[in-house]
């Protein structure tokens, strides 16, 4: 159900984390987020940071603009983004700091830094949707703007990776009930009006790349996300951002992966839009997920979120030429490979990141003899002479 990028050609957006504002020191920590927000300075400095990521966004010209994650708290390599749902689900109690059965990376690597700093939320007993409370994250910023803004949330098992799982005989169970509790939490969202859902990180293709040893097998990851998706597609625009891993913007794994295996599962999972690495790996694979990914929209990465280099205008609408040879405009959207704020660069690299994006795509869009939008950040009579 396309409700955010319906009515537009070539939308363009970013994945969802942009780098957090110096100034913005207050810490949510495992506080729900409504608590959190009857605390006077946390409430203006969040309220304020979300408006300036989203303020940025629209001075660089994007159609659909998220929140910029600004829930998570400045964790070692972004721990918070799986952080923020594991502590806030029902069933768990306090945290445990032993890695237990998970291979550690090699001491002296900033892998086994990032390790070293998570904790685990500890499962205790069945859980449930807690305090997610995503409704109200989306409607703080939904009220900021009228430009469509965009929920993501990780999926059940990359929250279930981040938990210490001491009461599941079984572990797919409660990968099952965290994809249920996802489930009911989004289905209140998308009923609340937010216009597009972003799942993300499904290990449907990360398990065909056999990235981790405790993975199982991609069609079960699917089976997941259709269960967190269900009845979600009639309310709202469903989005499923697949990712290579993005701690600290380090590529995780040695081995490059590949979308090939896996493309025709993507393409039938119960979305609207699949998002795709693209940018990083130099479109390595631009033909096989654009005549691969045949029924949905493709949101295809033209910006890294790895490197400090900001990509041109030029290169962007390049690769959307080359793009546009197998997929029609009407099913293209324009994007990031993945979040720019996980502590991998600074807020000017991501917003001209973000410019360039839209100069590339109103290129292309001119080209097409269609509406451009406007980039005022990239407008001549605003530029100091």
């Amino acid at each position: 159900m396309y409700v955010a990028t319906r009515d537009v050609v070539l939308p363009t957006t970013i994945i969802g984390s942009l780098p957090r504002p110096q100034w913005y020191t207050a810490r949510l920590d495992d506080r729900p987020f409504r608590a959190a927000m009857s605390d006077a300075v946390y409430r203006e400095q969040y309220v304020d940071a979300v408006a300036a990521l989203i303020r940025d966004q629209e001075r660089a010209g994007l159609d659909l603009v998220t929140d910029g994650d600004c829930r998570f708290d400045p964790e070692v390599g972004g721990g918070s983004w799986a952080g923020y749902p594991a502590s806030r689900l029902s069933g768990t109690r306090g945290r445990a700091w032993d890695r237990g059965d998970r291979t550690p990376a090699p001491v002296g690597t900033i892998m086994h830094e990032i390790g070293q700093a998570s904790s685990q939320p500890v499962v205790a007993e069945p859980v449930g949707r807690g305090t997610l409370q995503y409704t109200e994250l989306w409607q703080t910023a939904q009220q900021l703007t009228p430009t469509p803004v965009k929920f993501g949330t990780p999926v059940a098992e990359v929250i279930e990776g981040r938990l210490a799982n001491r009461h599941y005989a079984d572990r797919r169970a409660l990968v099952l009930d965290i994809a249920d509790a996802l489930n009911a939490e989004l289905t209140d969202l998308a009923r609340a009006g937010c216009p597009a859902v972003q799942l993300e990180a499904p290990w449907v293709t990360r398990a065909a790349n056999r990235q981790r040893p405790e993975m199982w097998a991609p069609e079960f990851y699917a089976e997941v996300f259709a269960r967190t998706t269900r009845g979600l597609q009639a309310l709202t625009e469903v989005w499923a951002h697949t990712c290579w891993g993005n701690p600290a913007a380090q590529r995780p794994f040695s081995r490059t992966p590949s979308y090939a295996p896996v493309v025709e599962m993507l393409d039938a999972l119960p979305c609207d839009v699949v998002t795709i690495e693209n940018a990083d790996s130099g479109c390595a694979e631009l033909e096989v997920v654009c005549q691969g990914i045949k029924t949905k929209k493709l949101a295809l990465g033209v910006v890294s979120h790895r490197t400090l280099q900001v990509e041109t205008a030029d290169e962007m609408a390049a690769i959307l030429r080359r793009a546009l040879e197998y997929v029609p405009p009407e099913r293209l959207a324009v994007t990031a490979d993945c979040g720019f704020g996980r502590e991998g660069m600074s807020r000017r690299i991501a917003f001209y990141k973000m410019v360039a994006m839209v100069r590339g795509t109103n290129a292309v869009r001119r080209e097409l003899g269609l509406p451009e939008h406007p980039c005022r950040a990239a407008d001549a009579a605003f530029a100091w002479a």
